[in-house]
């Protein structure tokens, strides 16, 4: 493990493999299920279903894994065969995802369930390694804040091809079925391609060896829990992802049914979104070394809780009031990326210390389940809102009016659960206490 400053041309390379990963982060939590109901024809309680299932099978996987890839041995090291596996697994996966049969609502509902499954174990095979790979790469504080900041650089590119430009492919393709169809299989190639370039512009990064022995899974889960400030983290992370994932649910219906604005409203608050991301990353780069990362992370949430809550003033007519909001929010939003994936690596360092095992794979993998699970639910908390009140499904092409309550839970699912979720993730963080940064000082 390397303390000395890592070759910006690795940086970068690595830091590509995040364009695959925010693109598929982004678009089946912003579109499925939008896909499912408004296009397919998908009841909102069944679309629910659709999402929530293979997520709970990539939940499942993401623990295994992490354990998998710790006890690798190969010439290519513990963690690239699987940036190779899932570089070659997920694209078709993608593509199968948003090339659903049309007529029958149930057969398209089985068909998505399916492709969300093998989509979501290819990802794993990827994204659990990958973003294990800091850990290794550097042990210096300040280091590997630089190394995470360089890949969270790169996701916001990888989010705004999900959020800005799937949907304009969409349109640009007369919509329905042949227009996710087209989106699908040219986000796939983008995918393919940043994940291809992790893979082969790693092979230099530094890299620790497979422990000799190891204990098994259950044994590897219970002690990585019983390590409170990992654990304090991972819960906080967890309910902070729960309204991210509400929100991206709820975008493309905000968008329609709120803004009135459709793929072209999306589009634009995407734009919103990730380009004030981009410009945030040094400023909290900066505020990591000023203040440490925890005072760095209460920042960022306390910013993205205050302009959620923003968004209930949202109403037709004011897209570029609710741009301005969404900016601002980007900006809380770049440092409830970049923190807690900067911190993961000194709590697996605290567990090294204290044990003598290197544990980045299950800790990493924990970690996603936290993420992913935080994700699902919030995806499935909308479809439960939109159906609780009396939401009303289509097909592409199809005219409806939504009930005075839907419009008015399309506005909570975007403003008020997302805003809550961060408070609530605030005490976890007050308490947090970082042993690395009182070490590097």
């Amino acid at each position: 493990m390397s303390s000395s400053p890592l070759k910006r041309s690795l940086l970068l390379a690595y830091a590509a493999g995040s364009i695959g990963s925010g693109l598929f982060s982004t678009v089946p939590g912003l579109l499925l299920l939008f896909y499912l109901t408004d296009t397919l024809g998908v009841a909102a309680s069944l679309a629910g279903l659709a999402i929530l299932l293979p997520r709970i099978w990539d939940i499942a996987t993401d623990p295994l894994v992490g354990a998998w890839s710790d006890r690798t041995r190969s010439r290519w090291g513990r963690r690239r065969p699987f940036l190779l596996a899932g570089a070659l697994l997920l694209p078709p996966g993608f593509i199968a995802l948003f090339s659903a049969p049309v007529g029958d609502p149930s057969l398209s509902f089985a068909w998505v369930l399916l492709a969300f499954i093998w989509a979501t174990g290819a990802f794993t095979l990827f994204q659990i390694p990958y973003a294990s790979m800091p850990a290794e790469m550097t042990a210096d504080y300040h280091e590997r804040t630089r190394v995470v900041a360089h890949r969270m650089a790169f996701l916001p590119i990888g989010i705004l091809a999900g959020g800005a430009l799937a949907p304009m492919l969409i349109k640009a393709n007369s919509g329905g079925p042949a227009g996710y169809q087209v989106m699908a299989v040219a986000l796939a190639i983008i995918a393919a391609v940043a994940m291809l370039v992790a893979f082969f512009g790693t092979r230099d990064a530094p890299q620790l060896p497979a422990p000799v022995e190891t204990s098994g899974l259950r044994e590897q889960i219970r002690v990585a829990l019983s390590h409170r400030p990992y654990r304090r983290l991972l819960v906080g992370f967890a309910v902070q992802n729960i309204g991210v994932g509400a929100i991206l649910a709820a975008v493309p219906y905000f968008c329609h049914y709120t803004l009135r604005g459709g793929e072209a409203a999306v589009t634009a608050l995407f734009v919103s979104l990730v380009g004030p991301a981009i410009v945030a990353m040094p400023l909290w780069l900066a505020v990591s070394r000023r203040f440490g990362k925890r005072v760095g992370y209460i920042l960022a949430v306390a910013v993205f809780a205050a302009f959620a809550l923003s968004l209930l003033v949202a109403a037709p007519g004011r897209l570029a009031l609710v741009a301005a909001q969404v900016g601002l929010l980007g900006v809380g939003f770049a440092g409830l990326q970049v923190f807690p994936f900067a911190m993961l690596p000194d709590l697996i360092d605290d567990d090294a210390a204290a044990t003598g095992q290197r544990r980045e794979g299950i800790f990493t993998g924990l970690w996603f389940v936290g993420e992913k699970g935080g994700l699902t639910l919030g995806a499935w908390l909308v479809s439960q809102v939109l159906a609780a009140t009396g939401f009303v499904e289509r097909r592409a092409g199809e005219l409806v009016t939504q009930p005075e309550a839907a419009l008015v839970g399309v506005l909570v699912a975007t403003a008020v659960v997302p805003a809550v979720c961060a408070l609530l993730s605030l005490p976890l963080l007050f308490h947090h206490v970082e042993s690395a940064r009182n070490r590097a000082t």
